[in-house]
């Protein structure tokens, strides 16, 4: 089978929950969170909410639970939080939700930023995508340019695949 006869029969759109993860962000100040707005807004995705949540495990958990738990929800997108200080939790935090990890993600995203962007710096990054109670879960850093090469060369390439995938035994 073709991966185009495999693609075949996606959904025509998806429904998005977008998290960013900060201490600082507010809605005025977010560039990434509203780059992913208006990006999933040109590709036949409807962002059914959007919000920002401290750098706290619990606070962190509660927003992708919430998203998990919503039948308008498809795919949650979480920007933020993904380095390697101290306070950088999402990555610990959101992969302990997962049934299943789609590590495909973290490494091609690392690649593309290694020869595309950012070179050796790429070894920091801890980009993760999973599957938890039925919703696709993409995991990105905050930077402008981490979440644009995120959602145009992966997250939106592939994510009416992902979702037909997901949804297809239920």
């Amino acid at each position: 089978m073709s991966l185009q006869e495999h693609k075949a029969g996606s959904p025509i759109a998806v429904r998005c929950l977008v998290i960013t993860v900060s201490d600082t962000r507010t809605k005025d100040t977010d560039k990434s969170g509203s780059y992913i707005v208006e990006a999933l807004g040109e590709e036949n995705c409807t962002v059914t909410d959007r919000i920002i949540v401290k750098d706290d495990p619990l606070k962190i958990k509660e927003a992708v639970r919430y998203g998990t738990e919503r039948d308008d929800v498809d795919v949650i997108l979480t920007n933020g939080g993904t380095g390697v200080a101290k306070r950088d939790v999402t990555i610990e935090t959101v992969a302990s939700l997962f049934d299943k990890e789609m590590p495909g993600f973290g490494e091609l995203f690392r690649m593309l930023s290694y020869t595309e962007d950012i070179g050796s710096a790429a070894i920091l990054s801890r980009a993760v995508a999973g599957i938890a109670n039925d919703t696709a879960i993409f995991s990105m850093p905050g930077s402008s340019g981490a979440v644009k090469l995120a959602i145009e060369k992966l997250i939106v390439p592939e994510v009416f695949h992902v979702v037909k995938e997901i949804k297809k035994d239920l």
